[in-house]
């Protein structure tokens, strides 16, 4: 093979790109955009194209949006806490362009956020409602009726169901988590606020089996009387949404790495469940903390997870394999954390981008930090792109561009990222004739369109701005 040739395409100023292409700046998703898709069935993973989900359409689709602790049950000081405006917070959602959130729950009665300082909160936060109903006789530790574990709390599956269905409304995808694991490990008295602490509940139930005060084996297989009211939690959960497409299902989040066998117990539990239903759902599993490993994911039934940091998720994220659907997500690797580039990283390197959002601070954080915002708005780029472009054929392809970041159908379309912006080299040689280029920058939300450049061979594109910069390529034969 012969030295590669390359022919560098400097873009004009915008004044003069304009002039010439007979547009101005526009924001992404005014030019060219095609229009919202309906959601139509539930999810599966992709036959052809396993790094993502589709539904009957048959078109790749791409999970990205905020999530926020209090979601779903309400936390907060006093009693009851405060109401979380969820109408508002799919409005924020909506905003942004997201259409996936993780719907959180909360196990224990109380959340001792000390354990949080460097987030700026110290109060302890009362939680409500519970799966359980509080039907006493007699008083729990913190000194409300007793839980009924044989009995539901109508309030709590009320709440689920309307909050599913607001979402489905707007195209929002809802995970619904069914357990909490962190706060079992490190939160002050978790133990003593669970429901399955024998002064908390009326049946006998104490899920303490090594009486070591912390209760860590609810989430093992060690007691099959837990286990067994466990699944009928499970059951309700999926009696209450399991008829509706926007749903998605999480096993727990950040439990310890003890309980491995009974996180892959429940999700073959609710695969088997399902099979008795019209609709079957995706089941997640996410990151173990503290001291899990991401070869236990990947080897789980679930059909999507939620790595930590190790491998390089943060800054340099290894090449998705398709061995699952990966929902990347900004808590399994910082915590409160995430940048821009690691929104624009992650999508080109084949995952989903998921934020850890402290929204309006009532939980922790700061309310609505405007240090979030380039990953909130980049999530939703991300999302205007993976429906304009035919994602069901594109795979992470980094030697096609010397930035190493591409998402491409050879011959037809390439989606490359510049971290440092500046020029790229991107290998054409896939297609012939000409290609129609955009320039767009990310930190700004703007596009700069710039006329055509033939393929057949490798070429060098230089950014018209300065910081990082997206570049799309797209076959004008498309």
């Amino acid at each position: 093979m012969g030295p590669i040739k390359r022919r560098t395409f400097l873009i004009r100023s915008v004044a003069t790109t304009a002039a010439l292409v007979g547009f101005g700046d526009c924001e992404l998703g005014f030019a060219g955009e095609e229009k919202p898709q309906s959601r139509k069935g539930c999810l599966r993973v992709h036959p052809d194209n396993p790094g993502y989900f589709t539904d009957v359409s048959g078109r790749a689709i791409l999970l990205t949006g905020s999530h926020v602790w209090n979601n779903l049950v309400d936390m907060g000081p006093g009693e009851p806490p405060p109401q979380f405006d969820f109408a508002a917070y799919l409005k924020f959602l909506e905003k942004y362009n997201h259409n996936f959130i993780r719907l959180w729950t909360w196990e224990h009665t109380v959340w001792d956020t000390s354990t949080s300082k460097k987030w700026g909160k110290k109060t302890p936060h009362t939680v409500s409602p519970h799966p359980w109903a509080r039907t006493g006789p007699d008083t729990a530790l913190d000194s409300k009726a007793k839980f009924d574990l044989t009995k539901f709390n109508p309030a709590y599956f009320k709440r689920l169901r309307s909050r599913v269905v607001a979402a489905g409304k707007r195209g929002i995808y809802v995970s619904i988590m069914l357990f909490e694991g962190w706060a079992m490990q490190f939160m002050p008295g978790a133990w003593e606020s669970h429901p399955f602490h024998p002064k908390n509940n009326i049946n006998g139930i104490d899920g303490d089996a090594n009486g070591d005060g912390c209760g860590l084996e609810i989430h093992t297989l060690t007691r099959p009387e837990v286990t067994r009211l466990q699944e009928a939690y499970v059951r309700k959960v999926i009696d209450t949404v399991g008829d509706l497409d926007n749903v998605l299902y999480e096993i727990s989040n950040e439990n310890h790495p003890e309980s491995t066998l009974w996180q892959y117990h429940m999700i073959r539990f609710i695969k088997e469940y399902e099979k008795t239903r019209p609709k079957q759902h995706p089941v997640g599993m996410t990151f173990q903390y503290k001291g899990g490993e991401n070869t236990t994911l990947f080897k789980s039934p679930a059909d999507w997870i939620s790595p930590n940091n190790k491998g390089g998720y943060c800054d340099n994220p290894p090449v998705a394999d398709g061995r699952k659907v990966v929902l990347s997500d900004t808590d399994h690797l910082w915590g409160i954390g995430g940048n821009q580039s690691w929104v624009w990283k992650s999508f080109l390197r084949g995952y989903n981008p998921i934020f850890m959002d402290p929204y309006n601070g009532k939980v922790l954080g700061n309310p609505f930090d405007p240090k979030w915002e380039p990953i909130r708005r980049s999530m939703g780029y991300t999302l205007r792109y993976a429906k304009r472009m035919n994602l069901r054929a594109m795979r992470p392809q980094g030697d096609l561009a010397s930035t190493k970041y591409c998402l491409a159908d050879p011959g037809r379309e390439y989606l490359v990222y510049l971290p440092e912006g500046g020029s790229v080299v991107v290998d054409l040689s896939g297609g012939k004739g000409e290609f129609s280029l955009e320039w767009f920058n990310p930190s700004k939300g703007v596009v700069h369109q710039k006329g055509t450049a033939p393929g057949g061979q490798s070429r060098e594109f230089s950014a018209p701005f300065k910081g990082d910069a997206v570049l799309y390529i797209c076959s004008e034969k498309k």
